[in-house]
C-alpha cells in the first residue's frame, strides 16, 4: 500500500509544490479544497491543474471534502480546534461521505497526495482527511513540505 501524502502551498509556490510532488513520486493530487480558487499565482483549479498534467500528475478536485466557509475562517483565525469541530460534523454528510469514499479509492491503487492551503498539518483539514483514509486503508501519512 502506498504512503498518503498530503502538501500545502502556503508561502510556497507553484514551482516549489511541483518539485515537491515529483521528488515524492506522486501520482495523483487530490485537491480537498471546498473553493479551488486561490490568489496566489498558479493555485487556482484550471492552472493547478494544468500545471500538473504538464509534469504528468493526474489531479482530481473533491469538492465535499472542503472545509465549510465557518471552518476555514476559524483556521484562518488560528483556532484549529474549531475548525476541526465543524469540519467533522461536515462530514457526517452523504456527499462527504461518498467523496471520502472515492479518495480512499484513489489513494488506495496509487501514490496521492491532499492538497490544500495552509502549510502546517496540523492547522489544516487534510491532516483529517489523511487520518480518516488511513484509519480504512492502514496507510501511513507522509506531509509534505515544499520550499518556501
Amino acid at each position: 500500500m502506498p504512503e498518503l501524502l498530503t502538501i500545502g502551498y502556503e508561502a510556497s509556490t507553484i514551482a516549489a509544490v511541483t518539485d515537491a510532488l515529483r521528488a515524492a513520486g506522486t501520482a495523483l493530487l487530490i485537491d480537498v479544497r471546498a473553493v479551488p480558487q486561490s490568489r496566489k499565482p498558479g493555485f487556482s483549479r484550471r492552472l493547478l491543474e494544468a500545471a500538473m498534467t504538464e509534469a504528468g500528475i493526474g489531479y482530481v478536485h473533491l469538492q465535499p471534502l472542503g472545509t465549510p466557509k465557518p471552518g476555514r475562517d476559524a483556521a484562518r483565525a488560528g483556532h484549529p480546534a474549531v475548525m476541526e469541530r465543524i469540519f467533522r460534523a461536515h462530514m457526517a454528510g452523504d456527499a462527504p461521505q461518498a467523496a471520502l469514499a472515492q479518495a480512499r479509492g484513489l489513494a488506495a491503487g496509487q501514490r496521492a497526495c491532499l492538497l490544500c492551503f495552509e502549510r502546517d498539518p496540523a492547522h489544516c483539514h487534510r491532516r483529517l482527511v489523511a487520518e480518516m483514509i488511513a484509519a480504512e486503508t492502514g496507510q501511513s501519512i507522509v506531509h509534505l513540505t515544499p520550499a518556501s
